[in-house]
């Protein structure tokens, strides 16, 4: 447990330390994007921490915003240092200079770093006969650690149900009088390499990190509406170099995976494909792609174009019909792996099994129709939520996990490290692999 929960409890006070001098930025640091939002917040809102929903509108607005194309990152990890560390200081020049500030402490969300998801449970009793902020962290103590293995690390921690002697479904149980509490906690745990490759990147960039953030998480808290929170839902957010999948109840996240395969595969299939440079086949796939053909598709010719000089080379055409017939076997591997990932959480036990597409992977045209067929439930794209001082251009899908990261800036759920925990830990013994708790508890 030892350094990076030191790390996170350092990092929250960081961040409110930030919060009363009034400006943040975020960064979302991705495989095809890297974006930064500066926030600046006002006066005293912090009040409105606590366990619950984050997607308290909000007490912060958008005062700079920039993007660069990402450099040295894949699969969602740091793979260059000092490519990622240029464009992450492009990135936050261009926001510090459009909001006119300029900002020490960055939060930050990762992709990549093959996430896995714990359900644990705890149980203690109630020795004042009214629930304290210590009886929270006994709790939590009480839960029995997953041996998670080497080189991992715990990004996330967090309690999502309480029950108090036979009421369960608790958000807070602080105050509330009984004999038996018992907690369900969320872990989260990632490749600790990837993390630590973050984190110094954005230390050489001479930026304070006072939080990071699961992207397949705050994806889903700025793509999904308070009900599908609520009531379960999925959030599969498609990214360029791997594709994020979230999935929330009662208002938190229960279960966090990732595909290591995105919208850069498909570029790379019709470069491929078509034998032209990838920056040609990504603007092939921005202007003419889909997954779904139909005849009129046969007789719609699309000018490849080219510069290598060769006259036949540079003048041929392809068909609509034959540019998805590319693209579409990599988008169903990629909707097929999804769907193994929600069988293994066991998914379909939740009472709603809403999917939500974002990310700008998302945006292939006739998507939508095309998971329906292969994940089998409700199927709908997602934009993030409206925040103030959201320029038009990062309204899009693309920007899920950069709109969702400010929410997190804003309103953090309680998370493990917010509480004093009781150091002595149990060994760890039989551990149940997230959310099969389900059945019992929802």
């Amino acid at each position: 447990m030892g350094q990076l929960y030191q790390t996170q409890r350092a990092m929250r006070h960081m961040r409110k330390a930030a919060m009363q001098r009034g400006v943040i930025a975020i960064l979302d640091v991705g495989t095809s994007k890297i974006a930064c939002l500066v926030l600046r917040f006002d006066g005293d809102a912090p009040a409105l921490e606590g366990v619950g929903s984050m997607a308290g509108q909000s007490n912060f607005r958008i005062i700079g915003a920039a993007t660069t194309r990402s450099r040295g990152v894949s699969f969602g990890e740091v793979a260059a240092m000092a490519e990622t560390e240029r464009a992450i200081r492009t990135a936050v020049q261009a926001a510090q200079k459009m909001a006119g500030v300029r900002v020490d402490h960055v939060i930050a969300t990762l992709s990549g770093a093959r996430p896995r998801s714990y359900g644990l449970d705890g149980e203690v009793e109630i020795e004042a006969g009214q629930v304290t902020e210590g009886d929270i962290g006994r709790v939590l103590a009480a839960c029995e650690m997953p041996d998670y293995g080497d080189g991992r690390e715990v990004l996330h921690a967090q309690p999502v149900n309480f029950a108090l002697d036979h009421r369960s479904g608790l958000a807070d149980p602080r105050g509330q009088i009984g004999q038996r509490l018992t907690t369900d906690m969320h872990l989260l745990t990632v490749d600790a390499t990837a993390i630590e490759n973050l984190l110094y990147c954005i230390k050489r960039c001479d930026l304070e990190v006072a939080g990071l953030a699961s992207s397949a998480y705050v994806s889903g808290i700025s793509s999904l509406v308070e009900d599908e929170q609520e009531l379960g839902a999925a959030c599969i957010d498609m990214g360029g170099g791997s594709t994020g999948i979230s999935v929330f109840i009662r208002k938190h996240m229960i279960y966090a995976d990732s595909v290591r395969m995105g919208g850069d595969h498909v570029t790379s299939d019709i470069s491929m494909g078509l034998q032209v440079p990838m920056a040609t086949a990504e603007r092939i796939k921005t202007f003419y792609g889909g997954v779904v053909a139909t005849g009129m598709d046969d007789r719609e010719m699309i000018e490849i174009g080219g510069d290598t000089g060769d006259w036949e080379h540079d003048r041929r055409t392809v068909s609509r019909a034959e540019l998805i017939g590319i693209m579409r076997p990599r988008v169903e591997e990629i909707l097929e792996e999804v769907r193994q990932r929600l069988d293994a959480a066991g998914f379909e036990h939740l009472p709603s099994q809403q999917i939500v597409l974002t990310g700008g992977g998302s945006q292939i045209p006739g998507l939508d129709g095309l998971a329906t067929r292969i994940l089998g439930q409700q199927v709908r794209l997602g934009r993030p939520l409206r925040v103030q001082g959201l320029p038009q251009a990062a309204t899009g899908p693309a920007f899920a996990g950069s709109v969702g990261l400010c929410l997190f800036a804003a309103h953090p759920q309680d998370e493990w490290w917010d509480f004093d925990v009781p150091a002595e830990k149990h060994p760890a013994r039989s551990f149940k692999r997230a959310f099969k708790w389900f059945k019992d508890n929802w």
